[in-house]
């Protein structure tokens, strides 16, 4: 399996720590953040990564001459961002019509992944994408999900006020290329999944609830409690 690490963000919440570091590269405790990605779905299996740069792309791509898994990786360079749906779909040829992982690496995310891997595996023959939800403790600052009893995602809630729960969009997908049609037939460049995708597929997208840790590296206050957080995860 393949997997499209979305690393081309501005950050601007995490200024002025992002002024001079790209989001993905921002230290948790001592290790760039886009480095638990790469551990972590190496250990699963995962064989290639497609990382896309744009905001201080140099030190991204000193980064990976660096990394171990250079080998593994294909960095593509936008010079204006085309929103997670459209690099997705600009770079299709990359996934060779097989399942991949979708990713936004700006956030922190452990897991079993090997179970979110199973969990896609065995989804229900219509579903044509597994999203991993967690349980937010700011559920109006995310996109918030309502699940049937065979937890496959019915309505879709982007950022509102008073969210029906706390199950939120982890930002992280299985998907399969048949979603690949539904891009192109949208006729523009530029997609953004959250309110151009994940409407259309709601009743057809799997759900795997990551209950160990997850959270949106989206703020300063943020960034500060995914390091206490990690310490003390890394530390049991």
């Amino acid at each position: 399996m393949k997997a499209l690490l979305l690393a081309a963000g501005l950050g601007t919440r995490l200024r002025p720590i992002t002024d001079t570091i790209p989001k993905c590269l921002v230290p948790i405790n001592g290790k760039p953040l886009l480095e638990y990605w790469l551990n972590n779905l190496s250990e699963v299996g995962i064989t290639d990564f497609l990382i896309n740069t744009s905001y201080l792309h140099k030190s991204v791509e000193e980064y990976v001459k660096q990394s171990k898994y250079r080998d593994k990786i294909t960095l593509v360079y936008e010079e204006e961002l085309l929103d997670t749906g459209g690099t997705l779909l600009a770079n299709r040829s990359f996934f060779n019509d097989e399942s991949f992982m979708l990713i936004h690496a700006d956030n922190m995310s452990i897991c079993n992944f090997n179970d979110f891997i199973d969990t896609h595996k065995k989804r229900a023959k219509y579903c044509e994408m597994t999203m991993m939800i967690f349980r937010s403790d700011n559920p109006s600052s995310c996109g918030i999900v309502e699940l049937d009893n065979n937890k496959i995602v019915q309505k879709f809630h982007e950022k509102v006020d008073n969210p029906p729960s706390n199950l939120a969009n982890g930002a992280v997908y299985i998907c399969e290329p048949s979603i690949f049609n539904f891009l192109e037939d949208l006729g523009t460049k530029k997609i953004d999944f959250s309110n151009d995708v994940i409407p259309h597929f709601t009743g057809k997208i799997g759900a795997f609830i990551n209950d160990v840790y997850h959270r949106d590296i989206g703020s300063v206050e943020s960034y500060a409690l995914v390091q206490i957080h990690m310490y003390e995860i890394e530390n049991r």
